[in-house]
């Protein structure tokens, strides 16, 4: 099940739209959104704005092709706000459609070089001072390109004292990943965010993994993840299920508000637009973060939000130290955090 947006593109040259483009584009989109669209109801509000604006002959001067996507994507969060649903243009032709939920040899070689490109997501693992782990992680790549990946990261901090996973720059990524990685901060299988899809119309548990690759981050160790308004997707997925179960303790800012996943669907040979297909349920807030975003324990502004959570560690590392070199150290890098 993807919940992958499409990639932000890089600059790119535009090109002219005519009348036969405009009418295709708005035809196709109204259509799959009816077809796909994760609430139906919503989905033929959004289409009948579009066909409304088409017979009132709103988009009959817009001749750029990247202004005509920026426009249908603005008047669709007119109607609603939901921040994956999003039109998008591209210079280069757009490969067709496929039938298969299966990817191809070729979509999958090309998810493969994105995931070396971006290091798949895993931006910095290291050490702080004291034994704090640290993972930054800026995206959650599919499940089978980061099942090693993973088991490598957790076996490098598998002896640290306390983690911190900063998510600061997360803007989501695969659901399966999301609870591959939870899967390592359980100790017992554990049921995280549900996801409900209108493509079968039923709904997927989502549960940690009880065979893993690699060592467990269990016991009571804490765990402190940082956000921003940023924070994305997968990543408010993530945020979510750990706050929400009481597994870590959030530092940072609300997180942008999108719990819908869904897939790309092609409109043209140069448009395309992300249609959320589902929605996250929590089975114990019994709803997600769409719109509102994932609201922290600790709300901080984000650029403090690292030095904050090594404060609240080290400040509970202090309370039950006894050797006195060691609590002048930890009491000399809490002024150095200030």
């Amino acid at each position: 099940m993807s919940a992958q947006s499409l990639p932000g593109p890089p600059a790119q040259p535009d090109m002219v739209v005519d009348s036969a483009m405009r009418q295709q584009v708005v035809g196709m989109l109204a259509a799959d959104l009816e077809r796909y669209y994760v609430f139906p109801d919503k989905a033929k509000q959004y289409a009948a704005a579009l066909r409304a604006k088409q017979q009132q002959g709103a988009y009959d001067a817009v001749s750029s092709a990247d202004q005509f996507a920026k426009r249908l994507t603005a008047d669709l969060q007119a109607v609603s706000q939901d921040r994956h649903l999003a039109v998008e243009y591209s210079a280069d032709a757009l490969p067709p459609e496929r039938t298969s939920d299966e990817p191809s040899a070729e979509e999958k070689a090309e998810m493969l070089s994105i995931g070396r490109r971006l290091n798949f997501g895993i931006e910095t693992v290291g050490r702080l001072p004291f034994n704090i782990g640290y993972v930054d992680l800026h995206a959650f790549l599919p499940a089978e390109q980061v099942r090693s990946r993973y088991a490598a990261m957790m076996t490098l901090l598998g002896d640290t004292r306390a983690l911190i996973i900063d998510l600061r720059k997360n803007d989501g990524g695969d659901p399966d990943a999301v609870a591959l990685l939870a899967s390592y901060l359980f100790d017992k299988r554990t049921r995280l965010n549900d996801i409900y899809s209108r493509i079968d119309d039923r709904t997927h548990e989502m549960w940690t993994q009880v065979r893993l690759d690699g060592p467990r981050y269990g016991g009571t160790r804490e765990i402190y993840l940082l956000t921003s308004s940023k924070t994305f997707s997968g990543g408010e997925d993530f945020s979510y299920a750990l706050k929400n179960l009481k597994r870590a303790t959030l530092v940072g800012e609300t997180t942008g508000g999108g719990a819908h996943p869904g897939m790309p669907h092609t409109l043209s040979e140069h448009f395309a637009v992300f249609i959320p297909f589902g929605r996250s349920i929590s089975p114990i807030t019994h709803t997600d973060w769409e719109g509102t975003g994932v609201i922290p324990d600790i709300a901080v502004p984000a650029d403090k939000a690292l030095a904050t959570a090594q404060q609240r560690l080290l400040s509970a590392f202090l309370a039950t130290e006894k050797d006195p070199g060691k609590r002048e150290a930890l009491n000399k890098r809490l002024h150095e955090l200030d």
